[in-house]
């Protein structure tokens, strides 16, 4: 009879530490799932900041290669002063 009791209480005790192991191993994977979402949502907000970034300078340097872009009227030769006594 008390061997029988020992061997009821070793299956309980190790069904205990089944659960207990089965929960550590569920908490485990919920926290590597929260950590990947973070990485992806990391990765995605610093993908539009840089994007953005790259845009604004982008466009800061287009306004700055506009406002040196001198176009000619016409393409002409400088006049000399002698041709300017002539004319």
């Amino acid at each position: 009879m008390q061997t029988k009791l020992k061997d009821d209480d070793r299956k309980w005790l190790w069904g205990f530490l089944a659960v207990i192991m089965m929960s550590q191993v569920y908490f485990v994977q919920e926290l590597l799932a929260v950590f990947a979402l973070f990485a992806l949502g990391f990765a995605a907000i610093a993908l539009v900041v840089a994007s953005l970034y790259t845009l604004q300078h982008c466009w800061e340097l287009a306004v700055v290669r506009l406002a040196d872009f001198h176009r000619p009227v016409m393409n002409a030769v400088p006049v000399s002063r002698e041709n300017q006594k002539a004319a």
